[in-house]
């Protein structure tokens, strides 16, 4: 433990000392002559290309210059305007650039003239993540730093969709250094994570629903602060946007097991990276079932799971048969939109079943089936009336057009009779 404070007090030391050589942050500020561009935009493509890319950067649309963050003299040509006494640091290491940006991004008086609403905690976040303490404990410089994720001269804010960090990209940013089995030979993790994310149902609503608030690496991992979650805290992870399941779940008996037996919480049933999209074929022993991965039929687990899939099924079934005569009714013309209304009611308790399922109480999910079945059962009594109204409007119709006829024939005929009787008279 004295030896990690140790690395860690070593680290914060040395970001001090390279920030005090550091030129202090620079205010944007007009330049009537801007060198750096100019010769490096007359370099080869290496040299030029941060020119190029600068453009469209944050930093140059805020008015930020090179000088702001190499430091140096803009107005000095050639290799005079590079002049250390002139305060250019040039490009950082890796070991340096965090508190390169942080000499900015750290600093809330500064930053507040940009954009106040921006986080000035990275730098202390990162030297908490797995990549920061690594790069300090270890002086691994493979690690990712600032400028892996947000390109050091091409950085957008996250709302625009070519940015690094956009919702829809951060995968691919991260994936651009986890996904590369050469680059990761060195370290004991897998290499599927982009692959597995992309057949799961967070990416699908992400990409092809185009729900943005759908989670990608970040929001499981975090970001400045990166780290990976661990068997006795996942759920609080997936419990982000999962609450009523996570706290059925810590409820029961199987998040003692799962935590005695070091298996990772929600992950153990519905993955991590490819998770799949929910559905009732997960719940019991039948083909396809997470249960049965664990439990059988002869046992109290699988009994269970058993049940809990029977009192589902059968709310699905009720569910169906009240839709299903109250669509009769409206195609007949009957009024019913307030009983299909009060129907949908059994959705929510079917929904609120499923999520009690995460308790692994047979008796909580049939609270909630019971609660459903009360409303779908209502509802197929109110289609069935309608019909039967249905039924009685068309026999009081059919006789009332039997009795029209006969009194339209029994009145023709007395006309002719009328007619015949003139005739003859």
């Amino acid at each position: 433990m004295k030896t990690e404070w140790l690395n860690r007090g070593v680290f914060v030391a040395f970001f001090v000392v390279a920030a005090a050589h550091m030129p202090a942050p620079v205010a944007a500020q007009e330049s009537p002559v801007d060198y750096c561009s100019s010769c490096h935009s007359a370099l080869d493509e290496r040299l030029s290309a941060p020119v190029t890319a600068f453009a469209t950067d944050i930093h140059s649309e805020r008015g930020l210059t090179c000088v702001s963050c190499h430091g140096g003299d803009a107005t000095a040509a050639g290799l005079a305007g590079m002049d250390p006494a002139k305060g250019f640091v040039g490009k950082p290491g890796a070991e340096g650039t965090p508190e390169f940006c942080g000499r900015c991004h750290s600093d809330a008086q500064f930053m507040r003239q940009y954009n106040p609403s921006i986080r000035v905690d990275q730098v202390a976040e990162y030297v908490t993540s797995v990549h920061g303490r690594r790069l300090a404990e270890l002086g691994d410089t493979a690690v990712a730093t600032c400028t892996s994720c947000h390109p050091a001269h091409s950085i957008r804010p996250p709302t625009d969709p070519l940015s690094s960090v956009n919702p829809l990209n951060v995968a691919e940013t991260c994936g651009a250094c986890h996904a590369n089995t050469e680059y990761m030979a060195e370290y004991p993790i897998p290499t599927d994570q982009l692959e597995r994310y992309r057949r799961s149902i967070h990416w699908e609503m992400m990409s092809v629903e185009r729900d943005l608030s759908a989670p990608t690496c970040n929001d499981c991992h975090g970001n400045h602060g990166a780290a990976p979650p661990g068997i006795s805290w996942v759920g609080n992870v997936c419990g982000q946007c999962h609450s009523v399941m996570t706290d059925n779940f810590s409820q029961s008996r199987h998040a003692q097991t799962f935590a005695m037996l070091g298996m990772p919480g929600c992950a153990t049933c519905h993955q991590n990276h490819d998770i799949v999209r929910a559905s009732d074929e997960m719940l019991g022993l039948g083909e396809g079932a997470v249960c049965a991965r664990c439990h059988a039929a002869g046992d109290t687990g699988g009994e269970a799971a058993t049940a809990m899939r029977s009192l589902i099924d059968s709310l699905g079934s009720s569910f169906e048969a009240a839709d299903s005569i109250l669509g009769l009714a409206e195609q007949a013309g009957m009024e019913v939109s307030e009983a299909q209304f009060e129907l949908g009611r059994a959705n929510n308790a079917a929904v609120q079943a499923r999520a009690s399922m995460h308790a692994f109480s047979v008796e909580a999910v049939r609270e909630d089936v019971e609660e459903g079945l009360g409303i779908t059962l209502e509802a197929h009594q109110r289609g069935q009336d309608a019909l039967a109204e249905l039924q009685f409007r068309r026999a009081g119709l059919a006789i009332s057009v039997t009795i029209i006829v006969v009194l339209i024939v029994g009145l023709v005929l007395r006309i002719r009779q009328l007619e015949h009787k003139r005739r003859t008279t």
